[in-house]
This record gives structure tokens, C-alpha cells and sequence, in this order.
């Protein structure tokens, strides 16, 4: 069963090089300029996607400050819910602009969709794929409602355990979705590589039949890049323009020096894991001249004994293979041969 399915044309699934989303989230800073430079600099650093979020606070949450709606840890510690998703949401009139930039600049723009009403704008702007939130995995009416689109789907599994992931995945299946990714995820902010646990990507993938990725909110780059080399298929990271500028997710975001890197970085990995050969490379090209080999290293008279004085293993590799050294140990030269004679079978007297 073929994984791969494309969005905007590019194919994307084992085989195919890793698809990075730069994910502006709340970085947009209130600005919709700053947003659409943010676009134009994704494209500059080698993304091949920008992912927005679609939300009000009011399709959040309600305006309350009972238990539970002001956050009680983390980089939002005690901020009221409402309030938090009113200064980070993006605004809506935005969209319609943000996807017209992004066809100018030529990269796919989609966007996580928090509520219903947000799939119909989305829709509306023929959005390409659609995201499904860590925390939103349990909404199962909603992962239903996305898949019915028709449109691929990424889902981020942060905090969800075996069982909540494959409801998820019965959910869009159930509706018909063409293309799902898990991206495995640690929903901190942000969270350590130590727990990280790279080897769900491969994990996932098996398990469900999906292709799989890595959502990142680990510090700098290097998760990623090791995600790539385990084979994730999809990296998402967050990008601010700079993390000086403030942001709701700034603190955990790269800048575009650090995510062009990223991009070069994660594309090498990928590169590099390759295939099962032992086919010579071609860097390669005549090194194989300069392995050890067998060579006379002191004159030797027909007749007379090959010894560990008059042969040894030294480069280049013009000669026999070392691993005919016993057997020339203790035979007879067939001939005259001099220091510096690479060795070969007719050297060797028959017997």
C-alpha cells in the first residue's frame, strides 16, 4: 500500500525528501505586514510550507476565570485563557491576504483549523491541507469534519496516548480521508531532547500505515535533524523573524538564519541515509589503489622462501589481498623478484 500523497503538487512520503512546514503560530505579533513578510522569508530559507492557525477566543474558550481557565505552568503561566487566544489569534479578514502573498511568493500556505466555522473560511480559500492541533486530536467531530474535505491531513499526537491516536485515525478514515501524517510531538514549550523519543516516528508509521514526521518544539535544530535521519517523512518548527521582537511563541521559534540552516541540515540527513549498498561511491574513485595489499619488500631469488622478512601487507593495493597471507607464507618464489613487486599468484611456485 503506496503512503505518499502530494500537497500542491509535491509529493510527499517515504522516498521523497523531508516536507519542513515553518509554523508562524502566534509570532505574527499583531501585525498582518509582519505576517506576510514572514511568508516571503519562509520561502527565502528553503521551507516548503507555511501552516497558520485558525481560531477566535471566542471558538476557544469562553471569558471565565474559574478553575482551569487561567494557565497554571509553563512560559503562559497565569494567563487567562481568553485573553491569551485573543492576543495570539489570527485575525480572520488576514486570511484571504495571507494566501494571496503566499501564492506571489510561491510556497503553500494552510492552516489548523480550531472549530467548524474555521474549516468553512478555510475552505473558502481553498486551503491545501489542513492540521489537526496536539490538543485537538481528541475532538473527534472535528478530525471527521476536516477529513470530509477531501483535503490531507496532519495530526500531531502530543500527550495522546496509543488508543486516543487511533481513534483519531479511525476518525479521518471513517471520513474519508486522502492523506494523513502523524507528526509525533511533545506538547512543551518548550520541551527537552531527552524527551523526545525519536523512535515513535518510525513506530507511528508502522503501527497506523501513515506516512509520519515530528512536530519540534525542542530548542535549535538538532532534533529535527535526527528525525530526518529516523525517517520522518513531514519536520514542523516554528519561525519568527526575531526572537528579540517578543511573541506569544517566540521563546521556542527560529530565526531565519537558524531555520534556513535547519532546512539545509534536515535535506542532508535525508540525503544521507540513502540506501542498503556496497556499491563504490564516487568519492571513491581510486581510493581502492591505496589499500593494503601484499608486496616483496627484499630481493628474492627463484626458488627461495617467501618469509615475514621479504613480504608484508603494505599500501598501495596493486597486490594480492592480505588475506593471502598464510598461504604465501612458506611458498616458493617462482622467480626473481624485487623489493617493491607487488605480489601475485604466478609468483607463487605450484606445487
Amino acid at each position: 500500500m503506496s503512503l505518499t500523497f502530494e500537497i500542491a503538487g509535491r509529493k510527499i512520503g517515504p522516498g521523497y525528501p523531508t516536507y519542513v512546514i515553518a509554523e508562524i503560530s502566534a509570532n505574527h505579533n499583531g501585525s498582518l505586514d509582519r505576517t506576510k513578510n514572514l511568508i516571503a522569508r519562509a520561502k527565502d530559507v528553503g521551507a516548503d510550507a507555511v501552516k497558520i492557525q485558525t481560531y477566535t477566543a471566542d471558538t476557544m474558550t469562553i471569558a471565565h476565570d474559574g478553575p482551569g481557565f487561567v494557565v497554571e505552568g509553563g512560559p503562559w503561566k497565569g494567563r487567562n485563557l481568553h485573553e491569551l487566544y485573543d492576543k495570539a489569534h489570527m485575525p480572520w479578514e488576514w486570511h484571504a491576504p495571507l494566501f494571496e502573498r503566499a501564492r506571489e511568493v510561491g510556497i503553500t500556505l494552510f492552516s489548523t483549523p480550531f472549530d467548524s466555522s474555521a474549516v468553512r473560511l478555510l475552505e473558502g480559500l481553498q486551503a491545501p491541507a489542513y492540521k489537526i492541533a496536539s490538543f485537538e486530536l481528541t475532538d473527534i467531530p472535528l478530525i471527521a469534519e476536516v477529513a470530509r474535505t477531501g483535503k490531507p491531513m496532519i495530526m500531531s499526537t502530543g500527550m495522546a496516548s496509543r488508543e486516543e491516536i487511533a481513534d483519531a485515525i479511525n476518525a479521518a478514515r471513517g471520513a474519508n480521508a486522502t492523506g494523513v501524517v502523524l507528526l509525533h510531538c511533545v506538547s512543551g514549550y518548550p520541551s527537552q531532547p531527552s524527551e523526545s523519543n525519536l523512535r515513535n516516528i518510525g513506530n507511528l508509521a508502522e503501527t497506523f500505515q501513515v506516512v509520519a514526521g515530528l512536530s519540534d518544539h525542542t530548542l535549535g535544530s538538532a532534533v529535527s535533524v535526527a528525525a530526518a535521519a529516523l525517517g520522518a517523512s513531514v519536520i514542523e518548527k516554528h519561525f519568527t523573524l526575531h526572537r528579540a521582537d517578543g511573541g506569544e511563541d517566540s521563546h521556542f521559534s527560529l530565526e531565519p538564519k537558524e531555520f534556513k540552516r535547519l532546512c539545509e541540515e534536515v535535506r542532508q540527513s535525508w540525503e544521507a541515509v540513502g540506501q542498503v549498498t556496497f556499491e563504490k561511491q564516487a568519492s571513491e574513485s581510486g581510493h581502492a589503489d591505496y589499500r593494503r595489499s601484499l608486496y616483496v619488500v627484499e630481493n628474492i631469488a627463484a626458488d627461495e622462501p617467501f618469509t615475514t622478512k621479504n613480504v608484508r601487507a603494505i599500501r598501495p593495493g596493486f597486490g594480492l589481498a592480505p588475506k593471502h597471507y598464510d598461504r604465501v607464507i612458506g611458498s616458493v618464489a617462482a622467480t626473481n623478484l624485487s623489493r617493491g613487486t607487488p605480489l601475485k599468484l604466478e609468483h607463487l611456485k605450484s606445487k
